[in-house]
């Protein structure tokens, strides 16, 4: 609902800038200025626009982490089982949840009678490896 909001206005001042430009050309026109000048105007402003717009889908596509403070609350592993859905571990406090997450909604599967260990949580497969290239680089330097 926030996000057709952000549409509407950003949609409504762009119409409000281009009929204010469309009058100030009117004015410069009668005046004897450049029809150039009012085009590299009216085009300077499609592309402002477009590049607002462009930005505003690349941060929505992206994974912004939240700023808010999540304290106790954390994703400890996760995997795709489909194009938007995934089932995660989630640890809240001592407690971790098996939870399937969609596009729509999140479902609460089952409560893990015993948490994964620290050591049952390891990094992946590419990530382990680079570490241990990264300390035997060090080690040779």
């Amino acid at each position: 609902m926030t996000l057709n909001r952000y549409w509407l206005s950003t949609i409504g001042a762009a119409l409000l800038m281009t009929s204010g430009i469309a009058s100030a050309a009117a004015e410069v026109s009668a005046n004897g200025g450049s029809p150039f000048d009012f085009a590299a105007t009216l085009g300077s402003l499609v592309l402002v626009i477009a590049v607002i717009l462009g930005l505003a889908w690349v941060l929505k596509r992206m994974k912004v982490p939240s700023l808010v403070n999540q304290q106790g609350l954390k994703i400890v592993r996760q995997i795709p089982v489909g194009t938007k859905e995934r089932i995660a571990i989630v640890e809240a406090g001592e407690e971790q949840f098996l939870v399937g997450i969609t596009s729509q909604s999140i479902q609460l599967i089952s409560k893990l009678e015993k948490p994964l260990e620290e050591s049952e949580v390891s990094q992946p497969a590419f990530a382990s490896q680079l570490s241990k290239i990264m300390k035997k680089q060090t080690h040779n330097d």
